[in-house]
C-alpha cells in the first residue's frame, strides 16, 4: 500500500497488458473500518472490503442491508462518518474530483437524465473526465462514444431524449455512458433493473468481456443470487450493515449461509451450465412435502 504521504496520486499499482497488447493500469480500492450513516443512523458498522484488482466482485444481501450504501461509499457519494476508502493507498477523499473520476465510474441505483438530452450527449458525458484545457474532444472520445452504444445495443436510440425511451432502454443507456468513461475501476448498483431476463445475461456477458480484455475491476449490487454466483469471481455477503461472509462463491454459498442472511430455507445445487452454486428455495407451498400433506 502506498503511503498517503506519497507525492504520487491515483497511478498504477501494477501495470500489466490487456488482450489488445495496450499496457493498462491496475487500481485498487479498499474500505477499512468503514462506517456509513444517514440522518445520523448509521447503516454499514465499520467494515473491511478490499475489492480484488482485476476480477469481478459481487455485492448481495437482504433489503435494507446496506448493498447500496457500501457502493456509495466506496464512489465517495456518501461521506463516511467512520473509517475511510482508500484509492491506490490514498484517502479518496483527498483527491480532486476529475482525477478519481479518471479512474472510478459509478452507476447509481436511480440516475437522473437533464430534461431533453439525447442518448449520445448523455453517453458523451461519460468522457467529460478525459477533457481539460488541454485536452479537448478528439476521435478517441468518438470513438468511446460510439464503442459504447454499440455493445450496450443502443446505437439506434442515438438521436432520441432520454425521456422518451422506456425503461430498459433508459437503463442500458445509463451504463453505455458508464462504459464510455473507460475507467479501471467501475461500480454499478442493481444495474439489472429494468431489464428483463435475456439483457440481464447478456449484461453480465458484457460486463465479464469488459472485465477480461481490458481487466477492469467491477464491482455490482445484485439481487439475483444465483446470476452474482454464476458471474462472481468474489463474493461480498451482507446482513444489517456488516459482511457475513466473502470469497468465491464455490466457497461461500452454502444453505446454511444462504439461511443466515436472508432467513430462507433453501437447497444449494451445482448448476449444470456453470458448475457454480444454483440456490434453489423452499417456501410454505408448491414443494413435495407439503404437495403430499395437502
Amino acid at each position: 500500500m502506498t503511503p498517503e504521504g506519497d507525492m504520487t496520486t491515483v497511478h498504477a499499482r501494477a501495470a500489466t497488458d490487456s488482450s489488445d497488447g495496450h499496457p493498462r493500469t491496475r487500481h485498487t480500492l479498499l474500505a477499512e473500518g468503514l462506517r456509513l450513516s444517514y440522518d445520523r443512523k448509521e447503516v454499514v458498522h465499520g467494515i473491511d472490503l478490499q475489492l480484488p484488482p482485476g476480477k469481478v466482485t459481487m455485492i448481495i444481501g437482504p433489503n435494507g442491508c446496506g448493498k447500496s450504501t457500501t457502493l456509495r461509499g466506496l464512489a465517495r457519494l456518501l461521506d463516511p462518518s467512520g473509517g475511510r476508502v482508500l484509492l491506490d493507498g490514498r484517502d479518496i477523499g483527498t483527491l480532486p474530483n476529475r482525477e478519481v473520476a479518471r479512474v472510478l465510474g459509478i452507476l447509481p441505483q436511480h440516475p437522473v437524465a437533464p430534461d431533453g438530452i439525447t442518448v449520445t450527449d448523455l453517453v458523451g458525458r461519460g468522457r467529460y473526465p478525459h477533457q481539460g484545457w488541454f485536452r479537448k474532444w478528439n476521435a478517441e472520445d468518438d470513438e468511446a462514444v460510439a464503442r459504447a452504444l454499440t455493445v450496450t445495443n443502443t446505437a439506434e436510440l442515438a438521436g432520441r431524449p432520454v425521456g422518451s425511451l422506456s425503461g430498459g432502454q433508459r437503463q442500458r443507456v445509463w451504463i453505455a455512458m458508464a462504459l464510455a468513461q473507460r475507467t479501471d475501476l467501475l461500480l454499478l448498483d442493481e444495474p439489472t433493473t429494468f431489464l428483463d431476463l435475456a439483457n440481464q445475461v447478456e449484461l453480465q456477458d458484457l460486463l465479464t468481456d469488459l472485465n477480461r480484455r481490458s481487466g477492469t475491476t467491477i464491482a455490482i449490487v445484485l439481487h439475483d443470487l444465483n446470476l452474482a454466483c454464476r458471474y462472481a469471481d468474489h463474493l461480498v455477503c451482507m446482513k444489517a450493515g456488516d459482511i457475513v461472509a466473502e470469497g468465491p462463491p464455490r466457497e461461500v454459498v452454502t444453505a446454511e449461509t444462504v439461511s443466515t442472511v436472508f432467513g430462507m430455507r433453501c437447497d444449494v445445487l451445482v448448476d449444470p451450465v456453470s458448475g457454480t452454486p444454483l440456490i434453489v428455495p423452499i417456501g410454505r407451498h408448491h414443494t413435495r412435502d407439503s404437495e403430499s400433506t395437502s
